[in-house]
């Protein structure tokens, strides 16, 4: 099978999603109006509340939500086949994690630019918000300290990208101040700052030759680094260091994304994978865990994170939620695609593919997902006449910033979430942006450091997956309740919601019930008070949709819309 037809296919469908669904439901359901007050504006604080122009905000969430997930998903998913993969991506997209992104950004701009876990609390019940709150913590503790492994395992294996990946940071506070304090038209001193990103890919090599200490700090060492960093981060003003350097991000994704898909079509790779793989070696049964080892790039919990935790304090006009909102998971949908063709199609032969996802074990670590996507990625890349070790760089460069913004994103989320905890139980001290986020750095730095070599975060990675689901689907379920409660239908968030919450549930029961059997009490026992708590939030939430329980007065809006 020709990939690059896939392609084309896929991308007509997600131009006919975006075109007329998102519209569907910008006009019909949500009833969005231009004039709306937004959280931005009213509450404006130069910290988190910002009002940013639409193609600033889109690189912002994009690049967000776009970390190294949608990549890792997909290439161990095609395990099964690049058929499943493939739709799941594509159809999963259009129907469930674009409705998921856009209704979570909506509902958080009605609600004062609070996160979907404090909103719970008045949609359904001060209790669900605890238990939402805690939930979202758990999965956030992971993403840190796993993502500051990954990031650090590549700067390890790919010393080259070290140079471009700081150089951007740099240029990033650069810009945001030049816009920000000098009042400076964006797009040409973006475009300069993009230029020298570009160059420093091509002087990462001998830079980390001329600095050899920079090849010598180990992962531990990044981990910490990296950990600092974010905490910092996630403390400064958002217009000088997230917004411009997220914005940059999209530039090198977009470049990224058009060089993959000339690359397929120069190429015109064949798929080396079968169709479908029904029962691969040691792997798990493809339903229902095909719609949890791929959650970005289709639906993801973080994502609502992401809208409700920073995304919708920025937006300065009520309609640009559906291009940031839908559009944005549109977006990541197109890199979830391009994984799975990088996973299938980037081999040389259909033997090197089956060599490589030869059983469970040996597909499913790190280093195999993230090389199957880096590799095949700079196949595509090379056929335009780039160098191979070129193209490999840039595609490792791509994918550190990524899991880098989804690093320091997460460390802000982790920081407004301690926060709203802290007020909803009287601890004035957690309140404090910087006790706020050092706490959540200090617990993703104790987790880490767990294990030898920082990567004691990996010990939970097998409950990331399922937890980010069970989060998409109470997310749905927030918004379910909410626009029952408006008066409106229900049905396009409630139908994903039942489907992503009876294959999570399915799968999460079977994952507890196995670590169990294996003697792995810390997953068991993690997993087992997770699946408890979601289950208990979906119990009060069906209760109030069901009209068995009187949920509380609505929360304050912002605006219209009501």
């Amino acid at each position: 099978m020709n990939a690059a037809v896939l392609a084309a296919i896929v991308f007509v469908a997600f131009a006919l999603g975006y075109r007329f669904y998102s519209r569907f439901l910008s006009v019909k359901i949500f009833a969005l109006a231009e004039d709306e007050p937004v959280p931005s504006r009213e509450l404006e604080d130069g910290i988190d509340y910002v009002p940013t122009p639409v193609h600033v905000l889109w690189g912002h969430h994009y690049s967000s939500i776009a970390g190294a997930a949608p990549i890792v998903g997909p290439a161990i998913a095609v395990i099964w086949g690049w058929l499943p993969a493939l739709l799941w991506v594509a159809l999963g997209t259009i129907f469930m994690g674009a409705v998921h992104d856009f209704a979570a950004l909506v509902i958080s701009l009605r609600n004062r630019g609070r996160s979907i876990g404090e909103i719970a609390g008045g949609v359904i019940s001060p209790r669900v918000r605890t238990l939402f709150l805690v939930i979202i913590s758990f999965l956030i503790w992971i993403v840190l300290a796993v993502f500051a492994f990954i990031i650090g395992t590549l700067f390890v294996s790919t010393p080259s990208a070290i140079f471009p990946i700081w150089i951007q940071m740099a240029v990033a506070m650069v810009l945001g101040w030049i816009v920000y304090r000098r009042k400076m038209a964006l797009l040409a001193p973006s475009l300069v700052a993009y230029a020298l990103l570009v160059a420093a890919i091509f002087y990462g090599d001998e830079v980390a030759a001329a600095v050899p200490a920079l090849t010598r700090i180990s992962v531990l060492g990044w981990v910490w680094i990296l950990l600092l960093y974010s905490f910092v981060a996630s403390v400064l003003p958002v217009w000088l260091l997230l917004q411009p350097r997220d914005f940059l991000n999209s530039h090198q994704l977009i470049t990224g994304l058009l060089l993959l898909t000339g690359g397929l079509l120069v190429l015109q790779p064949t798929i080396q994978a079968p169709m479908v793989v029904p029962a691969p070696d040691g792997a798990p049964p493809m339903i229902p865990f095909l719609f949890i080892t791929i959650a970005c790039g289709a639906i993801s919990g973080f994502h609502g994170l992401v809208a409700s935790g920073t995304t919708s304090k920025q937006i300065g006009c009520m309609t640009d939620a559906r291009p940031i909102g839908y559009g944005g998971m549109i977006g990541e949908g197109t890199l979830g695609l391009l994984a799975v063709l990088a996973a299938t199609a980037g081999f040389a032969t259909t033997a090197e593919w089956h060599g490589h996802y030869a059983s469970w074990g040996e597909a499913s670590g790190l280093s195999a997902k993230l090389g199957a996507f880096v590799n095949g990625g700079a196949t595509f890349v090379a056929s335009l006449g780039i160098p191979v070790g070129t193209a490999k760089t840039f595609m490792a460069v791509m994918v550190i910033a990524f899991a880098a913004t989804s690093l320091d994103t997460g460390a802000r989320i982790q920081r407004l979430v301690i926060a709203e905890l802290a007020e909803a139980y009287g601890v004035r001290a957690l309140t404090n942006r910087y006790v706020a986020g050092a706490v959540g750095i200090g617990a993703a730095l104790l987790l880490a450091l767990n294990q030898g070599g920082g990567q004691g975060g990996l010990i939970l990675w097998p409950l990331f997956g399922t937890t980010n689901q069970l989060v998409a689907g109470v997310t749905l379920l927030v918004v379910s309740v909410w626009l029952q409660r408006q008066g409106r239908p229900v049905a396009y968030t409630l139908v994903p919601m039942i489907a992503v919450g009876a294959a999570t549930v399915w799968a999460m029961t079977g994952n507890v019930l196995g670590y169990f059997q294996e003697g792995l009490w810390l997953l068991a026992g993690f997993g087992t008070v997770i699946l408890a708590l979601d289950v208990w939030v979906v119990f009060e939430g069906a209760r109030v949709l069901l009209g068995a329980q009187s949920p509380p007065p609505l929360p304050e809006l912002t605006g219209g819309g009501s």
